[in-house]
């Protein structure tokens, strides 16, 4: 082991239980998306212990108040800004024995909060900023899983947020601005082979809120007075699903929704019916293509019922590609930390999940890795962390060792990955300008008075 190398490690090492005490606390303390609170405090407490001064989202005048913070640590030399990001979030998942109000980190943010803390730990022992040039950028980052769609269009409309995604949304409060090339470590159950995983890209997806309204009345004595908004909804999920035999897999497309729920008791015909959904796809053009069809199945269904139809798309998150030579490098860190039979990077696998990591990867290179030490299913009810050294402290280590490799030596290579790099859009500016195509807020069917019927399933 080199002396540089070996000094990472043991910083990082030093910091072991404040990592793993960070990770505990996360998990019995769950909130979701933009809900934060007890996650966003005890970080910024430590955080602050440590010495750091943060900008924090609860904090920033002109935008409505968040979880979530930054804060930079500069090497004294110039150089590009590198990202390094946790999320806060959890899941709704009451069944999880372990989940809390209703919610559990069944998706593994609580790990990742924790390891960003422990890598914040490390950077402040003697030595670590030895030859590097540049700037960290250290972020806790909310609401990455895009749940309670309702409670997130609220948000909008009340101004405390403008997007969906916590990224999206630090991405236009103007975090990213500056940052050259970011990276994270989701944290994985994968079984015992590997330590460390990677896919070359992700889904990406938008939000569907659809709502159908109809009509009450008496279901035994008087259905023929009613309109039912349950028989509409679910005869426009399977005129959706009618249409998978054109979806072509190439584009990776998935709809997958959920009712809501009926408003009312048995015996009264549901003059209302929520669904939410998302669009995914491999890329933004055939997500775009693809909603307008299932917009056009959810309205048909809306008028063969004789529904009112309201659908409100918002952007989600764009789909995610990991830059090939920076995730080169990442794996021959990982390989040189844990052997190289213990990693396994796949550059032509892709997921059908999504992430609003997938938004960083449009403006600039970036590598999202997993590390491996749960059980269980991920955003299941049986999502445990089993071996907290693997999940956690591998995280640790390989990310500042990457850090270390990219920003040493003038951060010629961190130079040479972000001049390399062929990003989607020329700016962040652009990037909002082209997702703006998704925003839609419209009735989706219009009655004449003559007995003719609109479709609006496009702006």
């Amino acid at each position: 082991m080199d002396n540089r190398k070996e000094l990472i490690i043991k910083a990082a090492e030093k910091h072991r239980q404040l990592t793993f005490d960070a990770e505990r606390y996360i998990w019995k303390h769950p909130q979701t998306g933009y809900t934060e609170w007890l996650a966003n405090e005890y970080l910024i407490e430590r955080f602050e212990t440590l010495g750091y001064e943060l900008i924090r989202a609860d904090r920033d005048p002109g935008y409505g108040k968040i979880p979530g913070f930054y804060t930079d640590i500069k090497t004294g030399r110039p150089g590009p800004t590198l990202c390094i990001m946790g999320e806060l979030d959890a899941l709704d998942i009451a069944n999880h024995p372990e989940s809390v109000n209703g919610m559990c980190h069944s998706c593994g943010h609580n790990a990742q909060a924790a390891t960003v803390l422990g890598i914040a730990a490390a950077l402040k022992e003697p030595g670590m900023l030895d030859g590097l040039s540049g700037t960290i950028r250290l972020m806790l980052v909310p609401a990455e899983e895009m749940i309670q769609l309702a409670f997130r269009n609220d948000l909008i409309k009340q101004g405390t947020v403008s997007y969906m995604g916590g990224k999206v949304e630090f991405m236009h409060r103007g975090y990213f601005d500056g940052v050259d090339l970011a990276m994270m470590v989701h944290q994985s159950s994968g079984g015992d082979r590997y330590d460390f995983v990677c896919g070359r890209g992700n889904n990406g997806c938008m939000a569907k809120t659809i709502t159908y309204k109809g009509k009450s009345s008496h279901a035994g004595g008087a259905p023929h007075l009613g309109i039912n908004a349950q028989y509409a909804a679910t005869l426009g999920i399977q005129a959706c699903n009618d249409l998978r035999e054109t979806l072509q897999e190439k584009d990776h497309i998935r709809f997958h929704p959920i009712l809501k729920g009926a408003n009312c008791a048995v015996n009264i015909i549901p003059d209302e019916m929520v669904i939410e959904s998302y669009v995914r796809g491999r890329t933004i053009e055939a997500m775009k293509r693809e909603n307008v069809k299932f917009n056009r199945a959810l309205a048909g269904a809306a008028a063969a019922i004789g529904c009112r139809l309201h659908i409100n798309d918002k952007p989600g998150y764009s789909p995610e590609i990991e830059d090939g030579m920076f995730m080169e490098l990442v794996e021959d860190v990982c390989r040189d930390l844990v052997g190289e039979d213990r990693v396994n990077f796949e550059y032509d696998s892709y997921s059908t999940g999504s992430s609003d990591f997938g938004d960083i990867t449009c403006v600039m290179p970036g590598v999202q890795f997993s590390t491996n030490g749960a059980t269980g299913t991920m955003h299941g009810i049986d999502l445990y962390l089993s071996d907290p050294e693997r999940l956690c402290m591998n995280a640790v280590k390989a990310q500042l060792l990457v850090a270390d490799r990219l920003l040493k030596d003038g951060a010629e290579k961190a130079k040479e990955i972000v001049a390399q790099y062929k990003p989607r859009y020329a700016s962040i500016k652009d990037f909002f300008e082209d997702i703006k195509a998704f925003d839609m807020d419209q009735e989706a069917v219009l009655y004449g008075e003559d007995g003719s019927i609109t479709l609006r399933f496009t702006k």
